[in-house]
């Protein structure tokens, strides 16, 4: 998985990735998934106790790893060293702690003026509660989005940690990675990258924040699509599974309920009618096992779906012949997507520690020093 083996889009593009949780990683395989040459910089500790044990976390597949003393001025010299051979650095401390290291922009952009830092935080750099902990519950919070999740007359609902770590924190990063790379094909020039969780949590919902200001959205879980509409929501079955229901438009809600036999049902269009079409359904529904309705249903454009637990997913038909899961090492898991035609197969080994770094700067001799006096593992 070195420099030279790496395929795909982003060969070639080196990344120093600063160990952290889930936001920064998840950016980090985005990246790896599609070429990029990814060196997860871990505490020293952390790397002596794995040994050369291949690190299977899904987030860690096709990188490399080593650990550094980041509080060791040999440590800090050694981390600019990779930096001056890098193309990208992921950072995802809280606002100013980088700069005390001695490893901010301005201290390895005098290394290197072409890096592009890119600095992962839930509040951002700067703002009254930027220097405050936090978790992707109090970002997506702030941003407004938690207030819309959740069903009519209850509480607000996270939606485990997607919206803001991984959507609005990761995705987000390694999509500004992206525009600096093109940027600085015209620019010569790095530059910082500040993906709040916050931020992004708040741009994923740009075309609610307008509804709810035109009147189109109304409080949480009366809408067309957070389940205040039975035409858009889950119903069980018969063995205590779950189906989703998503006949929107008027010709896929006729396939459904034609395909059911089910007559002299409310008006859909009336929302006074929704509960008692509610339980129309939920009662048809419940009439019949999972299996059974997703016979019913096959090939239709009902738009009605089983809802697979995750150990289901990867067998599912569709899933099976687009590759959308593969199996790496006995670790099944999402393929990368998006999918670039004509790209080739990636690399997805678990990350092992890298021994060999001339090509990142460091010689032989440096690093066998470093080792020796444990900054570097």
């Amino acid at each position: 998985m070195d420099r030279v083996t790496r395929k795909g889009p982003l060969a070639g593009v080196r990344v120093l990735e600063l160990a952290g949780l889930a936001p920064g990683p998840f950016a980090g395989m985005m990246l790896a998934d599609h070429g990029a040459e990814v060196l997860r910089v871990e505490r020293v500790a952390t790397v002596t106790a794995a040994g050369d044990k291949p690190r299977r976390d899904v987030m860690d597949r096709g990188k490399r790893t080593i650990g550094l003393d980041l509080k060791s001025p040999d440590g800090v010299a050694a981390f600019k060293e990779l930096a001056r051979n890098a193309d990208v650095v992921i950072e995802v401390y809280r606002p100013g702690v980088a700069e005390r290291l001695g490893i901010g922009p301005a201290d390895l952009h005098t290394v290197n003026p072409r890096l592009i830092y890119g600095r992962m935080t839930g509040w951002g750099q700067d703002g009254p509660l930027a220097p405050t902990a936090g978790h992707d519950i109090d970002y997506i919070a702030i941003s407004g989005v938690l207030s819309m999740l959740g069903r009519e007359g209850g509480k607000p609902t996270p939606p485990i940690n997607i919206l803001g770590d991984f959507a609005g924190g990761g995705l987000m990063l390694a999509y500004g990675v992206l525009l600096a790379l093109i940027e600085r094909e015209r620019t010569g020039q790095g530059r910082v990258i500040d993906a709040a969780m916050v931020d992004g949590a708040a741009t994923l919902f740009a075309m609610f924040y307008h509804g709810v200001q035109t009147g189109f959205w109304g409080p949480r879980g009366t809408n067309l699509l957070d389940t205040g509409a039975p035409m858009y929501d889950t119903y069980e079955t018969a063995d205590g599974k779950f189906l989703a229901v998503g006949s929107l438009e008027p010709q896929f809600w006729a396939e459904m309920v034609t395909l059911m036999g089910l007559e002299d049902l409310p008006d859909r269009s009336d929302r006074s009618q929704w509960p008692a079409l509610r339980e129309r359904l939920a009662e048809a529904f419940r009439s019949r096992t999972r299996a059974e309705w997703e016979a019913v249903f096959e090939g239709s454009d009902a738009c009605v779906s089983p809802v697979l637990e995750m150990s289901e997913a990867a067998d599912h038909p569709h899933n099976k012949a687009r590759g959308t899961f593969v199996e790496v090492d006995g670790v099944r898991q999402p393929a990368p997507a998006p999918r670039l035609v004509g790209e080739t197969e990636q690399d997805l080994s678990p990350a092992t520690r890298l021994a060999e770094l001339s090509s990142w700067g460091l010689s032989d001799e440096v690093a066998a020093r470093l080792r020796d006096s444990g900054v570097l593992a």
